[in-house]
């Protein structure tokens, strides 16, 4: 006790700080001195973001940091202090409109986020309270509680394993709602644990709560009558996370060591980053622009007010005396609040109801991607998943397409081919003339009728059924189909019926390698593990160790002990871990046979023993123990004692497995290619395996130069790396880059002979050596030289590299020149650092868990998906939203300059040209439904179309549809058109009498009838721009028009009582009551509109798109319309395609 309060004070004992101790049923230990419970958090679950009580404050300013939105608020403010000409309605309502639907959208799935929260906060446990089990609800659990978990439960907070119904303290679990992987995986119960858990006295030290699913470190003291304390090692073989689900086991019991929002779970699902789409950025650039012309509009009125009012007379007419007050008012103060009358009038050109629209466009078009049937995989019964809404359009933009190779471009179902053992090889064969299962094939001349010796074979063949982490399924057992491989006619019926449970589809293709050839694993009980050999005899091996896998070392090892007492290492892993570990003059036998495997497309791994004698075995031991019962640096003792432990072992053989290509990868990346999309392969794989998937995925072709940069390129005896990398980067520089002829944007392989295509190959090591240069290089130079190769090869192939390295890759080519938009696929817990990278991440639903799918944006069930979801899907969404965002501008603009115009005929004085009820309801409900049915729903080219011309991708790259010059051109006709309703109304109005009985119109007659060749216009413009019509956008716009016309009847046809003045009573009828004002109204709308319909008459197709479309039109059967729109795309929002109506 003294030892330990002098530790405290001299901070000898390891931290506490980064540490907590549990104690096990709230029971203190025997040498604790003073038992203070500690102060954890509760188990409740808080997704939510608001509460009742902070729900307007926090939503209300959240939205207010939208620039639109504050702006807007200004206005408003300024129309209720200023006397401005509109009423502050005109304003206030749309604004109103915006914020409502905004906080009912977030307040709504914010109430989803509360109802989960409270479906699992109030979810009855188990727990041991005095001998007793108590039901509780689970947010009343409390660290240090004893849980008990039935099968099919899943974990109400992360526990530490204390007992288990089955025999051997072991229980299964799934943990597929944590990172999807649906495999069985095993956990183990603290050793020395008394079976009766209210006897039970022990602390638990662990560390702080941290969000590594993988992670976990911690040691347990159990206290014994009269005994000393024992200390036991803790580690995520111990650890039951909340979310997973127990299974094949009836019951366990587990202590509660962090709970609430301190769960793995919970800190996993704190926050990804915010991803933007480019679409965005240029709304934000053309709202600048048109904050400028309204700013510039309010000047100009202001000082022609003033230089109107200088002349004599104009200030103070007649009929018109100031008041004193007016007379005393500062003329600079006055001219202010004229400029904020004038901004107020005016505001309108800045659509705040855009935000709203576009929002809705994004999340109610997200569901045409998850309701598309060809995304459906029969296979697991899923579809496409999307996790962020916002960026549907940036589909339509990608430059780069970063994939993972495992389980993406193949199908990571592992096949076992065949063998080397000591240099010879073994391919099996399915005949029964074969007395062992061996054959030898293919092998070198001098040994082709040649074996290894008899118990090299059988060396190599235990270590098969010995180094691996595999669980055997007995029969009778619900298990999901990726998950067991049977086993086939090789064992008695009983067995034949087994399957295998696995981490890895590799383990399991390894185990039924060794089973073809008469060694079968028969499973792992109380650390016993079983084989029979090839005479059908059973063979006993004690597990003492399990040297874990890691994405760094890339092998596992295994530490037996055999009946007779001999302690065996068994280790298998990459060539590039093992080699290095074992004799040189063993390599040289199995070099090549790896080299010709990775080369035919399979993936090697090499296996090795070593015998180890008592002493080092009881160094290992003592070693390994004291590293897992480590509370810091426990990965780094235990990664040394690893190395120290697989040092000098004797090289056995390897083995060769297919993992095929996923469907269609081959068509998908072709189809990527030819849209213009530069296809990068990131993979940890080795060299020569990638480099035939990407021939088998035509992303190299025969005639392709490959230009290698890695450690075998760098190997040099006169230069060291760095000079040899500068060397060759210069080289290739000159080469790709110099010497090529410059090729069109957008073409990525050139399809004739003349000009040669370039594939880039680079490793990890390099990566590492070219991303950090030694201190004398020039790092950016270096990059620089690296990214323009790139740039100019067909497709780059990066092997060996690390998951951090892939992020650094996408990294770096998203900050290049140009800043490309960059796709990242990937299907493995490694490639999320690459998927978040990117500006779009997609997560495949694959074998090897549903990390990726979850913190991707979204998610397909296979490769060949990608193809529709780029061409089709995203070219789709780009343009539609293009057109929204134009148009949005556009009739905001027509409807705007009317009312600038009007004030150079009424004195400057501010007079609104509309009513206030037109003003707020223009862009809320007249104009608002046709432009969301078509960001919706509208087809420019069929989908048929798109998925057979790749090409026409490259017409919206770029963002061609969002730039200066199709922006330009809406300007200008909004221009022409407003110009057309103010002069074309004006020119009627020269009539004195429009009226039978001889009587005027007044100002609101003239406002309301360049209101309504406004409304018409607009909405007819939408329709002429619609190619795809649909009984939903027959219904709106129609529906609009006519809506437009039973408001105006309904508004101007009652005395409202609210209202002070009735500036519209009976004034739409009696205009329409005026032959004159029906004539001027349709010759103005079709003047209007004239310019857009003599484009598309007048202008013949361009000869490349009418080419296309034949034989476009004779593949997919003819069933598309002749006509062809006729206007160039960056004039139009649809290219000269088809027309297809539904």
């Amino acid at each position: 006790m003294l030892r330990r309060r002098l530790n405290r004070l001299c901070g000898g004992d390891e931290e506490r700080v980064d540490s907590r101790t549990i104690y096990v049923g709230h029971r203190p230990c025997p040498d604790t001195e003073a038992f203070i419970p500690s102060k954890f958090c509760d188990n409740r679950i808080v997704s939510s973001k608001y509460t009742v009580w902070n729900f307007l404050p926090k939503n209300l300013f959240e939205q207010f940091r939208r620039i639109a939105n504050f702006y807007f608020l200004i206005i408003f403010l300024v129309q209720v202090i200023v006397d401005t000409p509109t009423s502050p309605v005109t304003s206030g309502l749309p604004l109103f409109f915006v914020i409502t639907v905004t906080a009912i959208k977030q307040g709504y799935e914010d109430w989803l986020r509360h109802k989960a929260d409270k479906e699992v906060n109030k979810y009855p446990v188990t727990v041991l309270e005095d001998g007793r089990s108590v039901k509780k609800e689970s947010e009343k659990i409390k660290v240090g509680d004893v849980v008990e978990v039935v099968e099919d439960e899943t974990f109400p907070c992360d526990l530490i394993l204390l007992q288990s119904s089955r025999e051997d303290g072991t229980c299964f679990v799934t943990t597929a709602s944590l990172d999807g992987e649906s495999n069985h995986k095993t956990h183990y119960t603290v050793p020395d644990i008394e079976k009766d858990l209210q006897t039970l006295t022990s602390a638990i030290e662990c560390e702080q709560p941290q969000p590594d699913l993988y992670k976990f470190v911690g040691r347990m003291h159990i206290y014994k009558l009269e005994q000393e304390p024992v200390v036991r090692s803790l580690g995520p073989e111990n650890l039951l996370l909340k979310g997973a689900t127990l299974k094949n086991t009836k019951k366990i019991y587990g202590v509660s060591v962090y709970t609430g929002m301190e769960t793995k779970m919970a800190l996993n699902y704190q926050g990804k980053s915010q991803k933007r789409s480019a679409v965005e950025k240029s709304i934000n650039a053309f709202l600048l622009v048109y904050l400028s012309i309204l700013i510039s509009k309010a000047v100009v009125c202001t000082t022609l007010k003033y230089v109107w009012q200088s002349k004599e007379g104009q200030d103070e007419p007649w009929y018109n005396q100031k008041t004193q007050k007016e007379k005393d008012t500062n003329m600079y103060l006055k001219m202010f609040t004229d400029f904020l009358s004038f901004m107020v009038l005016f505001n309108f050109i800045i659509p705040v109801s855009m935000y709203v629209t576009v929002e809705m466009q994004k999340f109610l078009g997200s569901f045409f991607i998850t309701w598309d049937k060809d995304f459906f995989d029969p296979e697991i019964q899923e579809g496409a998943l999307v996790n962020t809404s916002d960026l549907n359009e940036e589909l339509g933009q990608v430059e780069y397409v970063f994939t993972d190779k495992t389980g993406t471009l193949t199908q990571n179902n592992m096949e076992f081919i065949e063998c080397c053992i000591d240099g010879f090889q073994y391919r099996y064969r399915d005949t029964q003339s074969e007395v062992d299962g061996f054959t030898v094939t293919d092998g070198p001349v001098n040994k082709l009728q040649q074996k290894a010796g008899w118990e090299k074979e059988e060396l190599f063949l235990r270590a098969l059924c010995l180094c691996h982490t595999v669980q055997v399924k007995e029969a009778g057992s619900e298990v999901l189909v990726d998950q067991v491989d049977g086993i086939d006619g090789l064992l008695s019926q009983p067995e034949e019926e087994r399957g295998f449970i696995a981490s890895s589809p590799d383990e399991i293709a390894l185990v039924k390698g060794a089973m073809k050839y008469g060694f079968t694993f028969l499973g792992l009980e109380s650390k016993s593990m079983k084989i029979k050999n090839r005479q059908n005899d059973i063979e006993e091996y004690k597990l003492l160790h399990v040297l874990n896998f890691d994405p760094v070392r890339r092998r596992m090892s295994v530490i037996v002990q055999t009946k007779s007492g001999e302690t065996l290492l068994f280790c298998k892993g990459a060539d590039s871990s093992i080699f290095p570990r074992v004799r040189p003059e063993e390599v040289d036998r199995i070099r090549m046979h790896v080299e010709r495997n990775a080369t035919e497309g399979y993936r090697t791994l090499c296996v090795a023993y070593k015998q180890l004698s008592a002493e080092e075995y009881a160094m290992a031991d003592t070693g390994l123990r004291e590293a897992r019962l480590a509370l810091q640096d426990r990965e780094e003792k235990l990664m040394a004692m690893y190395n120290q432990v697989e040092m000098g072992m004797s090289l056995i053989g390897a083995t060769a497995v297919e993992d095929r290509l996923q469907e269609e990868a081959a068509e998908t990346m072709e189809a990527l290619q030819g849209a213009g999309m530069k296809v990068w392969v990131l993979t940890g794989d080795k060299m020569e395996t990638a480099k035939s998937t990407c021939y088998a995925c035509r992303l190299f072709q025969r005639g392709t130069e490959l230009l290698e940069l890695t450690v075998r390129t760098l190997e040099d005896e006169k230069l060291n790396s760095d000079q040899k990398l500068h060397e060759l980067l210069q080289e290739y520089h000159n080469k790709a880059v110099k010497d090529a002829p410059p090729v069109k944007a957008g073409v990525t392989r050139s399809w004739s002979t003349a000009n040669q295509d370039y594939g880039f190959i680079i490793d990890g090591a390099t990566l590492s050596l070219l991303m950090n240069p030694p201190h004398d290089a020039d790092a950016s130079q270096y990059k620089s030289l690296f990214l323009q190769i790139c740039q100019n090869c067909t497709a780059v192939l990066c092997c060996r590299m690390a998951p951090l390295q892939k992020a650094q890759i996408v990294k770096m080519v998203k900050n290049s020149q140009g800043s490309p938009i960059t796709l990242s696929i990937g299907d493995g817990a490694n490639d999320v650092s690459m998927i978040l990278e990117a500006h779009v991440g997609i997560g495949i639903k694959g074998k090897e868990g549903r990390q990726a799918v979850r913190n991707s944006d979204y998610a397909i069930p296979k490769l060949k998906h990608l193809k529709k979801l780029l061409l089709a899907h995203g070219h789709l969404y780009y343009v539609r939203i293009a057109h929204l965002v134009q148009y949005f501008f556009y009739k905001n603009l027509c409807f705007i300059l009317p009312q600038f115009l009007y004030q150079f005929f009424c004195g400057y004085s501010q007079q609104p040209l509309y009513d206030a009820a037109y003003l707020t309801m223009y862009n809320i409900c007249f104009t608002s439904m046709p432009i969301l049915a078509y960001s919706l729903l509208e087809q420019h080219i069929s989908i048929e179309i798109l998925l057979h011309n790749a090409a026409l991708y490259r017409e919206i790259a770029n963002n061609a549809m969002l730039r200066w010059r199709p922006f330009l051109y809406w300007t200008v006709l909004g221009i022409f058109q407003g110009l057309m309703f103010f002069f074309g109304v004006r020119f009627l109005f020269s009539n004195p009498a429009l009226q039978d009985n001889g009587q005027v119109f007044g100002n609101w007659s003239y406002g309301t009838i360049v209101f309504t060749v406004l409304v018409f216009t607009v909405t007819l413009k939408l329709a002429l721009d619609t190619r795809h019509w649909t009984w939903i956008n027959h219904f709106v716009i129609w529906g609009s028009l006519a809506f437009y016309v039973f408001f105006s009847f309904f508004w101007g046809g009652i005395i409202w009582p609210f209202l002070k003045q009735q500036r519209l009573y009976f004034v739409f009828a009696n205009v329409l009551s005026s032959v004159s004002a029906w004539l001027v109204i349709i010759i103005l709308i079709l003047l209007s509109l004239l310019p857009e319909i003599l484009l598309v008459v007048l202008r013949k197709p361009r000869g490349h798109h009418s080419q296309q479309k034949k034989q476009s039109q004779s593949n997919v059967g003819g069933n598309q319309s002749s006509q062809s729109s006729a206007r160039p795309l960056l004039m139009r929002t649809f290219s000269d395609e088809s027309n297809s109506v539904m």
